[in-house]
């Protein structure tokens, strides 16, 4: 899942207080916390609310779409929908915002979440944490899908750097240290030669960026 966190509603205030009409944009697509139709509804309610305290009328109309980061499906849900529209402000993870401003240019979009991580869902806290830092170059072939960068606060790529006590993270005593979890799992199953060849430090001119198209 994609994690993400609702901005202060001060700052996304601040963003649309330019403009009179606003189109919130729900997304029912793979965001957690959901932000769908009733809560968009729900922020619509804030924001009006929030300018008459600034003596700014606002006008939100509020809708959702199946997924933002779906171009197609995004301008068919949102194109009939800007008549008169000033702006546009979307609860979708980053990756719904650029969409919506590349497939309605004329438009300003701006995002009212904050994007965190891509995480899993932790049954037995009600949480998520962050599994995966969408890196662009995947070696969970090497760490027994145990991944160092996303779940080591220094994302070393050879080994534990030495500060763990009892298999917690230094940086975070209510953690365990990813590398040695990495450790263990190989060890169990009979993989640990894995780690003698040494990862070189990552060259990100050469990972897949942002903006290279994948065929």
């Amino acid at each position: 899942m994609i994690v993400t966190s609702q901005k202060p509603l001060d700052e996304i205030l601040s963003f649309i207080s330019p403009y009179n009409v606003v189109l919130l944009a729900g997304c029912d697509g793979c965001t957690q916390p959901p932000r769908g139709l009733r809560e968009a509804k729900t922020l619509g309610q804030l924001l009006e609310l929030g300018g008459k305290l600034r003596g700014k009328d606002f006008k939100v109309r509020v809708t959702t779409s199946p997924k933002q980061c779906d171009s197609y499906l995004t301008l068919t849900t949102l194109e009939p929908q800007i008549e008169d529209v000033e702006a546009i402000l979307s609860l979708a993870c980053g990756l719904g915002v650029q969409t919506i401003a590349q497939v309605l240019p004329d438009l300003p979009v701006f995002p009212a979440q904050d994007t965190l991580f891509i995480g899993a869902e932790m049954r037995e806290e009600g949480s998520f944490e962050e599994r995966c830092a969408a890196c662009g170059h995947c070696i969970l072939d090497l760490t027994a899908g145990i991944c160092p960068i996303a779940r080591c606060p220094k994302g070393l790529l050879n080994g534990p750097c030495g500060g763990s006590v009892n298999g917690k993270c230094e940086v975070d005593s209510e953690k365990d240290c990813a590398w040695d979890l990495i450790v263990r799992r190989l060890e169990k199953s009979g993989r640990l030669s894995l780690l003698e060849e040494i990862q070189p430090p990552r060259d990100f001119w050469r990972v897949p960026r942002p903006g290279r198209v994948r065929e």
